[in-house]
């Protein structure tokens, strides 16, 4: 049961960056003057569309997570801290980065469980 409630809760933190990752394709262009609002340069956009993608499923699947979670969990501290800060407008968004950051440190420290490609190749 543990198992699979370590591949539960690993598709679930690794969903809100899909989701995210594919509204930014959907929405490229919007996205790209979003960012650039806030002083970001839009040909970082890509690059955060690759991490926001593969990232995720690297957790999901249990291939390299400590590097993946480490990674995205810089991301979520980052986004919070330059796109989250209007406080007190945005105190529950940033909450919720901030949050996630933890989840993924937790991940990040903690083995996965059998149901993982590292696992399998520890074997």
């Amino acid at each position: 049961m543990k198992n699979l409630m370590d591949l539960i809760a690993r598709i679930l933190i690794s969903l809100v960056f899909l989701i995210s990752g594919l509204r930014k394709i959907i929405y490229f262009d919007s996205t790209v003057d979003w960012m650039e609002g806030f002083g970001v340069p839009g040909f970082l956009l890509t690059p955060v569309i690759i991490l926001e993608i593969i990232a995720p499923l690297m957790i999901i699947f249990g291939y390299k997570i400590k590097i993946a979670a480490v990674v995205l969990s810089i991301f979520c501290f980052a986004t919070a801290i330059i796109f989250l800060n209007d406080f007190p407008n945005q105190i529950i968004s940033f909450s919720k980065n901030l949050a996630l950051a933890g989840g993924l440190i937790f991940l990040a420290i903690n083995e996965s469980g059998s149901l993982s490609i590292d696992k399998k190749f520890k074997k």
